[in-house]
């Protein structure tokens, strides 16, 4: 058993704030009562527990003191890449579950830019059975056409039996507008939602870094914005004719942000996330971290920056995901122009979050948890995201205000450009499935 003593609970899900003890009792949350009201009903039912023979984990009663955190949901992420199974050197389920841990993460999916793909059921099954054994919620998408070549749709049914929980080919746009028509069609039947990379790359030349002044600066033509825009604007138009449920990745782009707010005011199902990278840097970045700022879709302008920020204040953009996305340090350290795309997250993701939007006043820390937790999980209908009696006890218990070193990562690659700065937040412990998988 556990008992979670003096910390501030703040579940975005039913808008509860204050001090509260949280009970556990296996993998379940058994008892949220005021602070100290739930020592006498801890040591009972260890008691019981003991006289029953049931207790055969020989763990007693664990305490966790956590005066002066918060205690929210365990945070959860729809969009990260752990590179295996094919490209296990940049990351694997195991050190990129640690990683999720220790950034305070119990959920998260799996994209399928890997080798094997995710269009098959076996490698589904897979990655699934030993994501289960990581000690956090390891999902995985399906891929929404084979191979992402977009030639043929996958059989979405055989994904969804196999485990699938969205379909995505993340890392490539679907191109073909008769055939994003039918993925759509399918997956509006399907109840399922497809997660889109909005790049067309007829638009771009050097993928990675902004079309502008960056750009032109370093001798590259650079990503225009109007390779996001105009599928943005294409796939708007698709989900309103078919019905489908269609989620924008990492939007980069203010006139991205406009459209889909426009969309969801008249009742298109879109939703759209923003990564901590794309509301913390500009394209200014490239040019003081040079690779470790080049991603896909690039860092765009300071107004590209604000525009995301009133995205998420107005809840145009319903979730914050990391697209954790590791590469390896001979693979960054390429010539700007050779280097892959991508940034790790997970362990940065909250402390950039407060430091971005909650010390700023843009969001106050109730709403940069809903965006976190419990508003990815209902758009993806996964089971996560609240602290309620009955549930899962998945948690994560940190300090808003007390500051840390991000010096060593978990993960097997340190491609980010937060690597070595001081950051608030700390996080104390992460809990997921009544088992602390993360402490400090």
């Amino acid at each position: 058993m556990l008992i979670i003593k003096n910390g501030t609970l703040v579940d975005p899900a039913s808008g509860r704030s204050g001090m509260y003890d949280i009970l556990v009792d296996g993998d379940k949350i058994a008892r949220i009562g005021a602070c100290g009201s739930l020592d006498d009903m801890a040591m009972e039912a260890m008691s019981m527990s003991l006289m029953e023979g049931t207790d055969d984990t020989g763990a007693g009663l664990t305490e966790i003191d956590a005066t002066g955190c918060v205690v929210a949901p365990g945070l959860v992420d729809c969009h990260v890449h752990f590179r295996d199974p094919g490209f296990t050197y940049k990351e694997d389920i195991e050190t990129g579950s640690r990683a999720a841990a220790k950034g305070g993460f119990t959920t998260v999916v799996m994209m399928g830019n890997t080798n094997p793909h995710m269009d098959n059921p076996d490698t589904i099954r897979d990655v699934l059975k030993r994501g289960a054994g990581t000690g956090i919620k390891v999902y995985t998408c399906g891929n929404v056409t084979k191979g992402m070549e977009c030639q043929e749709l996958v059989d979405m049914d055989e994904l969804i039996k196999a485990g699938a929980v969205l379909f995505t080919d993340d890392g490539k746009p679907i191109t073909d507008d008769a055939l994003m028509e039918k993925a759509c069609k399918m997956a509006a039947e399907k109840g399922v939602v497809i997660s889109l990379h909005e790049e067309n790359p007829e638009y771009i030349t050097d993928n990675g870094i902004n079309a502008g002044e960056v750009a032109q600066k370093l001798g590259l033509t650079g990503s225009p914005r109007e390779a996001e825009i105009s599928m943005v604007k294409r796939d708007i138009e698709i989900a309103e004719k078919t019905g489908a449920e269609i989620v924008v990745q990492h939007i980069s782009a203010a006139e991205s942000v406009d459209l889909i707010r426009n969309a969801r005011q008249r009742g298109v199902r879109v939703h759209a996330e923003a990564t901590p990278h794309h509301f913390t840097l500009t394209e200014n970045a490239v040019l003081k971290y040079l690779s470790l700022a080049k991603m896909n879709p690039p860092l765009r302008l300071e107004s590209d920056r604000l525009a995301i920020i009133r995205g998420l204040k107005d809840n145009t953009i319903d979730m914050i995901a990391t697209d954790h996305a590791p590469h390896s340090r001979d693979e960054k350290q390429k010539e700007l122009k050779e280097a892959p795309s991508g940034i790790t997250g997970l362990e940065t993701s909250l402390a950039l979050g407060i430091r971005e939007l909650v010390q700023t006043g843009e969001l106050s820390l109730m709403e940069l948890l809903e965006r976190m937790t419990v508003g990815p999980a209902r758009v993806y209908g996964l089971d996560a995201g609240v602290i309620e009696e009955g549930r899962d006890a998945d948690l994560v218990i940190f300090n808003p205000v007390e500051e840390w070193d991000f010096i060593q990562s978990a993960s097997k690659s340190t491609n980010t450009p937060f690597l070595g700065e001081r950051l608030p937040g700390r996080i104390h412990a992460t809990v997921c499935r009544g088992k602390v998988v993360y402490n400090i």
